[in-house]
C-alpha cells in the first residue's frame, strides 16, 4: 500500500509516498481503509524529531483518522468491514491507505457527518472537550481565556465553552484569527500581538481575573496564563508550540489557590488506561447535528499542509485526503 513517509527528520521534504506493507488486523484490531487523516502540530514536531514520544525513521506519522472497515480481528465485536468508522493511534499511522486500529480506539461515524469532519475529531476537539469538562470543570457562568482560539483545539474549545454557558475571552495573534474566534462564538477577542492581554482582562473583567484558563501555546503565555486566572480558578495547559521555556514565579498563583493541571492526550490513553470513545460519540453526535461545527481546512499535498500548519495560517482543522482519492 502507500503511506506517506519521513525518511529523516527537519523539513516537509522529507515527507514522501512509499509502499509498504500493509497491516494484518491482530485481535481486537480494525483495519480501515483511509479516508481522511488529520494533520496536528504533533505530526509537525514528529517530522522535526522533537516529538516527545517519536521513533527513528522510516515513520508513517498521522494520529487520527476516519474510513471504512476493511476488515477485523478474530476478537473484534463492535464492528464489521463496510462500517464507516473514525479513531485514533494505531499503525503504520494514519497517513496511509490502510491503518490498523484497536477496536478500544475507533468508534462509529454517525450519519450526517462527512469523513473529514470525522477525521478532525480525536485529537484537537476531543483535548478541548476533556479540558474543559474534566480538570477545569467548566461551568455556566463562568469566564474562560482560550489561547490559541484560532487553531484546532481553541476553535473547538471556544464552541464548547460557549455551549457550556460560559464567558469566552478568546485570545489570538492577529486581528483576522480574532474576528474569526468572535464569529466562532466568542464573547471578546484580544489580539496578543497588538495588545497586552492582562490589561485587557481587567477592562473585560475586572480585577478578579478569569476562572479558567486554557493554554495551548506554553512559553510566555503560559507565565501569563498564571497571572491572569483569578482566586481558586485553574490553567490547563496541554502544549508547547512556542518551543520555549517558561519563566513562572509561584507568587502569581499559589495565594490566588489557583489549580495547575497538565494534559497531553496520547499519555492520558496510553499510560493513565483512559477510555475517550464516549467522549469522542458525544462530540460525533454534537458535530452530526451540527451544535459542534468541525471547521475543515483541507490542504493537498501534504508538505503544503504541514506548511500551512507550521505557519499558524490554518484556522480550525487541517485535513489530509490521501493522493489516491485524487487519482
Amino acid at each position: 500500500m502507500k503511506a506517506v513517509q519521513i525518511e529523516r527528520f527537519v523539513a516537509p521534504e522529507v515527507l514522501e509516498v512509499a509502499e509498504v506493507s500493509s497491516p494484518e488486523p491482530q485481535g481486537d484490531e480494525v483495519l480501515i481503509e483511509v479516508e481522511a487523516a488529520g494533520v496536528n502540530r504533533a505530526d509537525l514536531l514528529t517530522r522535526s524529531g522533537l516529538y516527545h514520544s517519536t521513533g527513528q525513521p522510516p515513520l508513517v506519522p498521522g494520529f487520527e483518522g476516519s474510513g471504512v472497515v476493511h476488515e477485523v480481528g478474530d476478537s473484534v465485536e463492535r464492528f464489521s468491514p463496510g462500517d464507516r468508522v473514525f479513531g485514533f493511534g494505531g499503525r503504520p499511522g494514519f497517513y496511509a491507505e490502510q491503518v490498523a486500529v484497536s477496536e478500544r480506539r475507533v468508534v462509529g461515524v454517525p450519519e450526517g457527518l462527512d469523513f473529514a469532519c470525522a477525521a478532525a475529531l480525536p485529537t484537537a476537539p476531543l483535548s478541548a472537550w476533556y479540558c474543559l469538562g474534566h480538570p477545569a470543570r467548566l461551568g455556566a457562568g463562568e469566564k474562560i481565556l482560550i489561547y490559541a482560539a484560532a487553531s484546532g483545539v481553541g476553535d473547538a474549545a471556544v464552541q464548547i465553552a460557549e455551549l457550556t454557558g460560559a464567558e469566552v475571552l478568546a485570545v489570538a495573534g492577529s486581528e483576522e484569527k480574532v474576528a474569526w474566534a468572535l464569529r466562532n462564538g466568542a464573547d471578546h477577542g484580544v489580539n496578543y500581538a497588538e495588545h497586552d492581554v492582562l490589561s485587557e482582562i481587567d477592562v473585560i473583567f475586572g480585577e478578579g481575573g478569569v476562572d479558567v484558563v486554557l493554554d495551548a501555546v506554553g512559553g510566555v503565555r503560559f507565565a501569563e496564563a498564571l497571572m491572569a486566572v483569578g482566586h481558586g480558578g485553574g490553567v490547563v495547559a496541554l502544549a508547547n508550540v512556542a518551543l520555549e521555556p517558561s519563566t513562572v514565579d509561584t507568587r502569581d498563583f499559589y495565594p490566588k489557590n489557583a489549580t495547575i493541571h497538565g494534559f497531553q492526550l496520547t499519555n492520558l490513553v496510553e499510560r493513565l488506561g483512559s477510555d475517550p470513545r464516549g467522549d469522542l460519540e458525544e462530540l460525533a453526535r454534537l458535530a452530526a447535528r451540527g451544535e459542534l461545527k468541525v471547521h475543515v481546512d483541507i490542504i493537498f499535498p501534504l508538505a503544503e499542509a504541514h506548511r500551512h500548519l507550521e505557519g499558524r495560517r490554518n484556522r480550525g482543522k487541517v485535513i489530509l485526503e490521501l493522493e489516491r482519492k485524487h487519482t
